[in-house]
């Protein structure tokens, strides 16, 4: 039975005037509008702190879209701009959220949008509760970071569920906004060709990637309280792990994919000292520039983590045996996100006689900054001689943009903000999958805690610690860095 979906017409937008609205949540909504995919009646009401009227927003987000949106995306500008109002309100005191509630007016569907600092959520759920802005239909959508652990992430989930039920609360992780990751799930789920050898008998390990080559950048109080593990491998990296290891669901609805999810986080063994790396960078070159230290960018000295590797294990029939690679840092080599599948070796080459040798298959997604899929096969060279028979491994490549020219590439709130405006929360995390991804790190960091464990020092411009290496070698794996 297909979950029932609404349709907002308000679209409420809390934090309106930061980095994330100027950057991602306006472009999208406007190229949602320029696309014909928002409702005529759907109207944006914009808030933040800061005072000014519906007119000042409006020329805000003109130059917002005009440096963030490409021109042949914007549509007319003008007619989405008229969507806009705007009411500033102070989150921590009740003032304000009566003229809030006012301008919000009568509705069908409301979608609230928290891009704010999680402390506010508590208080902003209060005030909109206090006028009563969270009865009905009315649904919310969260970004993170929903909590510092387990424990926090349970209080703010708590606050919000005074307000709002479970099938109302639309935990927002970007990652599953992306084409690439959405076509993860169809290359495994809408091809009989991969899913048979989908396991242990045919997969020798898993490779997840996310490289950064930026440092700190805007972001510095809130990195060094953070660190990679809680600000990356929380989130991002466990959600792309989970979309690997899940068993089919009976459906492509939201109840069916977060139940498969949740089986997947909940059988993740806890990991070792051994399985877990921590670095940070030091000065070195990043594309060809030289650039400071973690400390140096700081302005002091510090212990948070900039990179971490670990060797995680899915307990379950499917994947025993089979560890996942998961690395993540900042100021590497390059900008990378991927996903490497390494198949298992032939059980028997009949070419060896030959002087043949044969490589295992792989397969390579490519999140960003390409959005590639790539699948690595054996074949003959071609030629005559005397030397023998020569194989060698042949990529085939589905580049998204080559595939699909006639497809606008999108922004991945848009899918994500559309889906919250439908009622749809396929691609949003449930609390259970919230919770089981807390419990997996607070354990990594109570080793680190126990241990007295000291991020290893690297060169940025580099892959990370030489111990992220021995990590994977020692276990005769390679990271796919090229």
């Amino acid at each position: 039975m297909a979950e029932v979906k609404f349709e907002a017409d308000r679209l409420l937008l809390f934090g309106a005037t930061g980095d994330l609205s100027q950057r991602m949540l306006l472009p999208s909504l406007c190229a949602l509008h320029a696309d014909g995919l928002l409702d005529p009646d759907l109207r944006i009401i914009a808030t933040a702190r800061s005072e000014m009227t519906t007119k000042d927003f409006r020329q805000f987000a003109r130059e917002a879209l005009e440096k963030h949106l490409p021109k042949n995306r914007r549509g007319p500008m003008a007619d989405f701009l008229n969507r806009l109002s705007y009411i500033p309100v102070d989150a921590t005191t009740p003032e304000g959220y009566d003229a809030l509630a006012a301008e919000v007016g009568q509705y069908r569907g409301l979608a609230i949008f928290l891009s704010t600092a999680p402390s506010l959520f508590e208080p902003t759920i209060s005030g909109l509760k206090w006028v009563g802005l969270t009865n009905g239909t009315a649904r919310i959508a969260l970004e993170k970071p929903l909590g510092t652990d387990l424990a926090s992430s349970c209080e703010i989930n708590d606050a919000v569920a005074k307000a709002f039920s479970e099938d109302r609360i639309f935990r927002i992780d970007h990652y599953l906004g992306k084409e690439t990751v959405q076509n993860l799930l169809a290359l495994r789920f809408a091809n009989i060709l991969l899913e048979p050898v989908w396991n242990s008998n045919y997969i020798e390990h898993v490779q997840i990637t996310v490289a950064e080559t930026v440092g700190l950048e805007s972001r510095v109080a809130y990195y060094d309280d953070s660190g990679a593990l809680r600000d990356m491998v929380q989130n991002h990296m466990l959600q792309l792990l989970a979309l690997v290891a899940m068993e089919p669901p009976t459906s492509f609805e939201a109840t069916a994919v977060r139940d498969e999810k949740v089986k997947v986080l909940r059988a993740l063994r806890p990991v070792n000292a051994e399985e877990v790396v921590t670095g940070q960078y030091r000065a070195g070159a990043v594309e060809r520039k030289s650039v400071p230290g973690y400390d140096e960018e700081l302005g002091k000295d510090s212990v948070t983590e900039t990179y971490v590797a670990l060797k995680a294990h899915v307990d379950n029939w499917r994947w025993r045996g089979v560890p996942f690679y998961l690395r993540h840092g900042k100021r590497m080599p390059e900008r990378v996100t991927e996903i490497v599948v390494q198949f298992r070796c032939i059980p028997h080459s009949i070419f060896e006689g030959r002087g043949a040798k044969t490589e295992p298959n792989r397969l390579v997604i490519e999140i960003q900054p390409k959005e590639n899929i790539q699948l690595t096969m054996m074949a003959k060279v071609p030629g005559l001689g005397n030397e023998g028979l020569r194989l060698r491994p042949v990529p085939l490549d589905i580049t998204m943009p080559d595939a699909f020219s006639d497809v606008v590439r999108r922004i991945a709130y848009e899918r994500l903000l559309l889906d919250l405006i439908n009622g749809d929360q396929t691609l949003f995390v449930r609390r259970d999958e919230i919770e089981a991804q807390w419990d997996f790190i607070d354990h990594i960091r109570r080793l680190w805690t126990e241990n007295g464990t000291q991020p290893k020092p690297y060169a940025a411009g580099t892959w990370g610690p030489s111990a992220a290496i021995a990590l994977a070698e020692r276990d005769g794996v390679t990271w796919h860095d090229d």
